[in-house]
């Protein structure tokens, strides 16, 4: 794949998530960022701002094998895993696969789950597989973990520990729509759901080859370099307690590589690195006056310090690569 027909792909991908969900415009290229740095993502905000409908659209979209978890308190791990049970007639042990194997997982409300059912999660969104009974199971690639969650009601949850919220590439606000969005909406959805006639634009092997271009998106020297200044920054910040750690630097280069794509480039610039900064890295910081809460401490420690480092140079075109 190169930047042109992944451009194609990326705006017919657009184009559909259009025709259900009502502007969003920037959430849903932070979330095909995720899709293309082959991360996870978290969606964050209060109830009815359109998190399912979007992670279900953009399921869609790309055709992909989907599944949905309603995270309760009384779910199990092997709930979302699956389990091994005793056929009678064969007489021996046979596994029965979770909703966990599939592309494109839908968690949500995952911190109304226990921590132990959270846990369930870990292995698989780090290393694409999961162990049941001593035996390994590989995931079917491409596997992407979209979570939900609402920030601001605490009854009944159980909030992500760093462990779990460390391996979510973004945290994304999602946020309310504006008013000629929300006539829009009304409008859309007055007589019947558009969700419901939605065709895949990508296949499966289509986002494979998105990721694998992603991957070789040129990212200059001074840029990493940019990367690994923020970073530490964060950890020399008088105003917090648990800085971005050597994996959050990680998760941030391949986040710029991803956002570039996405924008139809095949180079990292400065804005690439400033617009993923904060979803990337917010949720990896622990401010002094949010302790444990997770509130927006860590997006506003990010934005500050960007204002206060030394942006690389944009190079000559041809210096690019």
């Amino acid at each position: 794949m190169n930047a042109e027909r992944l451009g194609r792909m990326i705006e017919a991908i657009r184009r559909n998530v259009g025709a259900v969900v009502v502007g969003k415009t920037e959430t849903v290229d932070l979330l095909l960022t995720a899709l293309l740095a082959n991360g996870h993502a978290l969606l964050e905000d209060v109830p009815g701002t359109g998190k399912t409908l979007l992670a279900k659209t953009l399921a869609r979209s790309l055709g992909c094998d989907f599944k949905r978890i309603q995270f309760t308190p009384d779910l199990l791990p092997s709930d979302v895993s699956g389990i091994n049970f005793y056929n009678q007639k064969s007489g021996e042990f046979e596994f029965r696969p979770g909703p966990l194997f599939t592309n494109i997982l839908l968690a949500d409300e995952i911190n109304r789950a226990t921590p132990r059912t959270q846990s369930s999660l870990l292995e698989c969104m780090e290393e694409r597989q999961i162990t049941i009974d001593g035996v390994t199971h590989r995931l079917t690639a491409p596997f992407l973990v979209i979570a939900t969650q609402n920030p601001v009601d605490n009854q009944g949850t159980f909030p992500l520990p760093e462990a779990q919220l460390d391996r979510f590439l973004m945290r994304i606000p999602v946020g309310y729509p504006s008013h000629a969005e929300s006539l829009s909406m009304l409008h859309r959805f007055r007589e019947d759901n558009p969700l419901e006639t939605l065709e895949p634009v990508a296949s499966a092997a289509d986002v494979i080859d998105a990721q694998r271009f992603s991957r070789s998106v040129a990212i200059r020297e001074e840029l990493l370099d940019y990367i690994v200044r923020l970073a530490e920054a964060t950890r020399a910040d008088a105003d917090v307690l648990l800085g971005v750690s050597p994996r959050g630097c990680q998760a941030l280069m391949r986040a710029s590589q991803a956002h570039a794509a996405v924008k139809g480039r095949d180079y990292v610039s400065p804005d690439d690195v400033k617009a993923v900064a904060a979803p990337v890295l917010a949720h990896r910081i622990l401010t002094r006056s949010a302790a444990r809460t997770r509130d927006s401490g860590g997006a506003d420690v990010v934005r500050k310090l960007l204002n206060g480092l030394e942006v690389p140079s944009e190079p000559a075109p041809s210096a690019r690569g």
